[in-house]
């Protein structure tokens, strides 16, 4: 069988089949939250899980880019066992290169409808990003990048705002939601109602994800 990037270049449509629409992806992934939130999962991360999915062609029905926070922890906080959904993990979800290029692979070859883009109440990126500019004092080494990126979310906001972390937070995921419905790869396919790029936040006191806004095409 004929693969593209090691996998056959039949499942293309996979995720698209598994997850059916980006609505239904959504439900999905909404669904498993509400069972997280309830104590109530049915998914178990064992090895008789990972074996099985191990035997066949991944189909995933959704990519979710959320933060490196130890406490977010996606698979669980969905209730996705393994081969559902695929997992993008930067400080405060920033996007680069690499993060850009995995998003447009699971969507143009696995075939996901739905790319969701999940904050988190109190982000600790977030708020060096806020620390940074209220002192002046830009971070060294690599952090300075993460910061750069969050920075134009913060003073959108602006410094002054009384609540401005968590307004921050939703700023920057909402930022970030328009840059992937922007990116060329990825517009088309939005476009035709085959993929929803959302955005959402996870509270890290009830686990709950509240969505940001609707998705486009949904």
């Amino acid at each position: 069988m004929a693969t593209r990037g090691g996998t056959p270049a039949g499942s293309a449509l996979a995720g698209q089949a598994r997850g059916g629409t980006p609505r239904a992806a959504l439900a999905e992934l909404l669904a498993g939250n509400r069972r997280f939130v309830s104590g109530q999962p049915v998914h178990g991360h064992d090895v008789t899980a990972a074996a099985a999915t191990a035997s066949g062609d991944q189909q995933p029905y959704a990519v979710v880019l959320g933060c490196i926070d130890s406490r977010v922890p996606l698979e669980a906080i969905f209730d996705q066992t393994f081969g559902s959904i695929c997992v993008i993990r930067t400080g405060a979800q920033v996007l680069d290169r690499a993060v850009l290029g995995s998003i447009e692979y699971v969507v143009e070859v696995l075939g996901v409808p739905l790319v969701m883009v999940l904050g988190h109440e109190r982000c600790g990126a977030v708020q060096a990003t806020i620390d940074s500019l209220r002192t002046g004092r830009r971070p060294a080494g690599a952090l300075a990048h993460l910061v750069d990126r969050i920075a134009p979310a913060v003073t959108e906001v602006g410094l002054d705002e009384r609540n401005l972390l968590p307004l921050a937070v939703r700023r920057h995921v909402v930022r970030t939601v328009a840059a992937l419905r922007a990116d060329p790869r990825l517009t088309p396919p939005v476009a035709a109602g085959r993929l929803a790029v959302t955005g959402a936040v996870y509270d890290l006191a009830t686990g709950e994800v509240a969505l940001l806004d609707p998705p486009e095409r949904a």
